[in-house]
C-alpha cells in the first residue's frame, strides 16, 4: 500500500511540474566606432566604401555605403555563400561532381572555358569562382543546387533578406550586367561576414595561383583576380569585381593575430587605385584597432535548463568567436565583462538553431555588443516514463 501511495505521488508531481520563464530587457546596442581625422582621407576615389571589423561587424568608416551601385563579379560573394550553406548543410559535398549546361557554358566574360556537358568537382567549380571569377562556374553550380540559374537567384534574395541586407537586389549568379541587379557597400560587408564564417572558404579565396584540368589535354592555369592575397600581409580573399558601369570593385579581408578585417570599395577608377585604397584602409584598421577575445570556437559559454526534455539541460557552446572591437590606447579592456541572458528554463522540443537567449558585453555599465546565441543541438521531448524516473529520483534523492 505504501508503495503505491509513493508512485500516485511521484505520476501528481510530474503532471503539476511548471516553471515560469524569466523575462529580459534588451539592452541598447553601441553605435559604430568613432572615426578619427586619418579615416576621412580613405577611399578617396571611390564612389562608395565600408570597412568593418569582421568578427562583431562594426562599422570603423563608410562612405555613401547604403548607395545602390551594380556590383559586377562581387555578386558571386553570396553564390558561394550558398554553396559553402549546402556542404555545411550536408546537400553538398566538394567531391560532388557538377555537370556544365549548355545555358552555364554560354556564359561571356569571365570564365574557366567549361564546354557543355563538361564535369568538374565542386571543389574545383570553387577555384573557379573564387579565384578566376568563373561566370560559367558559377551558373553550373547554381543549377545544381537549385536546378535553375532564376531558382537559385530566388535563394540569393531570400538570404539576402535573413542577413538584413536591405540595398540589394539580385538578377543572376554572377554579377554580369542586367538591369535592377544591385547592392551597396554596406550590404556587401554584410554577405562578406557570412561567407567568412565558413573556415574553409579562405583555402579558395586566398590562393593566388593554382590549376583546373591540370592533368587533362586543356590545363587551366588560374590566378587570383585578387593581387592583395598575394602582396598585401594576412590578406586571404575575397572577391574582385569589374564592368564598365560598375567600374573597379573589391570586397577584401585580412586577419593578423585575432583581428579579421573587411573593406569594401566600389566604383574605383582603376585597379591600382583600388588596391591602394584598400591598402590603407587594412593598414588604418590594424593600427588603430585591435580584437578583445570573450569566447573562442568551441568554448562553453553556458548552460540552459530544459523543462521536460530528452535532456536536463543544454550546453552552449561558441560555434564562432566572440570578441569586441577596441581602439589602441585609449579604451582599456580591464574592466570588459559579459553576461549570459537566457530564460531560466525552456521547453522542449528545441531545434538545432533556435533562438535561445543573448550574450551581453558591457565595459563598466555601458553595452558594447549583443550575440544572439542559438541552440548547439535539437532537444526531444522526454518520455512519460523517463519523466517519471527523473521526478521519483529527485523525490527520494535516487542518483
Amino acid at each position: 500500500m505504501r508503495k503505491r501511495l509513493m508512485i500516485w505521488s511521484c505520476i501528481l508531481m510530474i503532471s503539476s511540474i511548471a516553471v515560469p520563464w524569466s523575462v529580459y530587457a534588451e539592452p541598447a546596442k553601441k553605435p559604430a566606432a568613432e572615426p578619427s581625422a586619418a579615416s576621412s582621407e580613405l577611399a578617396a576615389n571611390a564612389k562608395s566604401a565600408v570597412l568593418m571589423d569582421s568578427d562583431t561587424g562594426t562599422v570603423i568608416f563608410e562612405k555613401n555605403s547604403h548607395d545602390r551601385l551594380p556590383p559586377a563579379s562581387i555578386t558571386k560573394i553570396m553564390t558561394m555563400v550558398l554553396v559553402m550553406e549546402a556542404i555545411d548543410q550536408g546537400k553538398l559535398k566538394l567531391t560532388d561532381r557538377v555537370q556544365t549546361s549548355e545555358y552555364a557554358a554560354s556564359m561571356g566574360g569571365s570564365q574557366i572555358f567549361l564546354e557543355q556537358g563538361e564535369e568538374m568537382t565542386v571543389d574545383e567549380m570553387l577555384k573557379g569562382i573564387a579565384m578566376a571569377s568563373g561566370n560559367d562556374a558559377s551558373v553550373a553550380v547554381a543549377e545544381k543546387i537549385a536546378g535553375t540559374e532564376e531558382a537559385f537567384v530566388q535563394m540569393m534574395n531570400a538570404k539576402a533578406k535573413e542577413l538584413g541586407m536591405k540595398d540589394t537586389q539580385f538578377k543572376n549568379c554572377n554579377g554580369l550586367p542586367v538591369a535592377d541587379h544591385y547592392t551597396s557597400a554596406h550590404d556587401i560587408a554584410l554577405m562578406s561576414q557570412a561567407l567568412l564564417k565558413y573556415n574553409g572558404i579562405t583555402k579558395y579565396t586566398g590562393v593566388y595561383q593554382d590549376y583546373l584540368r591540370k592533368d587533362s589535354a586543356k590545363p587551366f592555369w588560374l590566378v587570383n583576380t585578387n593581387k592583395l592575397v598575394r602582396f598585401y600581409s594576412g590578406a586571404d580573399g575575397l572577391k574582385t569585381g569589374f564592368t564598365s558601369e560598375a567600374k573597379y570593385c573589391l570586397s577584401g579581408t585580412a586577419k593578423r593575430d585575432s583581428l579579421r578585417i573587411i573593406a569594401v570599395v566600389m566604383g574605383e577608377p582603376n585597379t591600382k587605385t583600388r588596391n591602394q585604397e584598400v591598402t590603407q584602409m587594412f593598414d588604418y584598421a590594424f593600427s588603430q584597432y585591435t580584437n578583445h577575445p570573450i569566447f573562442k570556437v568551441g568554448d562553453t559559454i553556458g548552460s540552459v535548463k530544459i523543462e521536460k526534455g530528452s535532456v536536463e539541460s543544454l550546453s552552449i557552446v561558441a560555434k564562432q568567436q566572440y570578441s569586441i572591437l577596441l581602439r589602441k590606447g585609449k579604451q582599456s579592456s580591464d574592466n570588459i565583462r559579459h553576461e549570459l541572458v537566457v530564460p531560466n528554463e525552456l521547453k522542449a522540443p528545441i531545434a538545432a538553431g533556435d533562438p535561445i537567449g543573448k550574450l551581453v558585453v558591457y565595459q563598466g555599465d555601458e553595452v558594447v555588443k549583443e550575440f544572439s546565441l542559438e541552440a548547439p543541438a535539437a532537444v526531444s521531448k522526454a518520455s512519460y516514463w523517463t519523466l517519471f524516473k527523473r521526478t521519483c529520483a529527485k523525490l527520494f534523492f535516487v542518483d
